[in-house]
């Protein structure tokens, strides 16, 4: 309440060195009588970053910078690799880099690299073991079968159910009851990931990337990775370096998903075992109803349909109610999902699980 030249106008109080220190960096941000208050050149703006690591948190520095970005325009500073480096590295940052990942300088594109990939290396080692743990669990106990071979039987399940078949005089468990895994085939899901580009689903696109990759190490899921705006660009065959293919999404622009269902149709080859999830916020730019129309053919030919308003840690997001109500009425449930519940998501999904009772359940 005391930071801030309007908060003290008479310097009527006096602030100790680290107060001091705060007010003055907080004042060259966000003093709205000031112009550019970083200054133009390197030394003020890295002196800045230096100054908010100083002296705030590092959900603070975050989103000081992001301020930064947006009220002072200093989009510029990720144009300078040395500055770059001293940016506390997050999706918001991550999202920033590839919208301007087509002008940015070469000298700066590696270092852009780097940052991007230590944000999605963080991040995959934080989502890939729930995730996979969610779906081999849900496939595991969708496979299971009561007489197998050899090299299929589920040695820890059938021992706990036979435990009480025990004979002391032979030191042994007489197995009754055997469980194992089917025999499987070369893929037993099919994954698409429908990602509107968009600039307002920057940090869905970052998240939908990583758990792309993810999905796509999975022998057991076949993934698509379709990124959209008023084109379609699929990306699938990135999903091995997630850093490239995050390079490779032009975020921003308009919305056509239509177009962008209309490519996922032609993926689909057995719809039973499809799982599609539309990750944006609906606001179509082409044609609505022909939209609705090929989304109502994709879940009645057996397609698990889903659409993600958003991907990410933002809460609430902006997006078209009167959309996601006809969606609602088509069965086809729309709602924002935190990347921390995508894998309990798609353990339902491959469940067979009605999601109204996953949203229910986790909000």
């Amino acid at each position: 309440m005391i930071l801030g030249r309007k908060a003290d106008p008479e310097n009527e109080i006096s602030l100790g060195e680290q107060l001091a220190g705060m007010d003055a960096t907080l004042e060259a941000l966000y003093d709205s009588e000031r112009q550019g208050g970083l200054g133009s050149s390197s030394p003020n703006v890295n002196r800045w970053l230096g100054d908010i690591r100083k002296y705030f948190p590092r959900s603070v520095v975050q989103l000081i910078q992001k301020d930064a970005l947006e009220r002072l325009d200093l989009k510029r500073m990720l144009m300078e690799p040395e500055l770059l480096c001293m940016m506390e590295p997050d999706v918001s940052l991550v999202a920033t880099l590839i919208s301007l990942s087509k002008v940015m300088p070469e000298k700066t594109k590696e270092t852009a690299r780097q940052v991007v990939r230590q944000v999605v290396e963080d991040l995959r080692r934080r989502l890939e073991n729930p995730l996979k743990q969610a779906i081999r669990g849900s496939l595991n106990r969708a496979d299971r079968n009561r007489r197998p071979k050899l090299r299929e039987i589920d040695w820890h399940r059938t021992i706990r159910a036979n435990l009480k078949n025990y004979q002391p005089s032979l030191n042994t468990i007489i197995p009754e009851q055997m469980f194992g895994h089917g025999r499987r085939q070369h893929s037993l899901r099919h994954v698409v990931l429908l990602v509107d580009q968009s600039g307002s689903m920057a940090g869905s696109v970052v998240y939908a990337g990583i758990f792309g990759a993810i999905l796509a190490s999975l022998p057991s899921v076949k993934t698509h990775f379709v990124a959209f705006d008023t084109s379609v660009a699929d990306l699938t065959d990135q999903l091995h370096d997630p850093v490239e293919m995050l390079f490779g999404v032009q975020l921003g622009g308009g919305t056509d998903i239509n177009s962008a269902l209309a490519y996922a149709e032609r993926l689909v080859t057995a719809p039973a075992k499809t799982f599609l999830v539309l990750i944006s916020d609906l606001f179509e730019g082409g044609n609505r109803d022909e939209m609705l129309r090929r989304t109502a053919q994709l879940k009645e030919s057996g397609v698990q349909v889903v659409s993600l308003l958003a991907l990410d840690d933002a809460g609430a997001p902006a997006y078209d109610h009167q959309m996601a109500a006809r969606l609602a009425g088509m069965d086809i449930p729309a709602f924002a999902c935190t990347p921390d519940k995508f894998p309990d998501l798609m353990e339902a999904a491959f469940k067979g699980q009605r999601f109204g009772r996953f949203i229910s359940r986790d909000g």
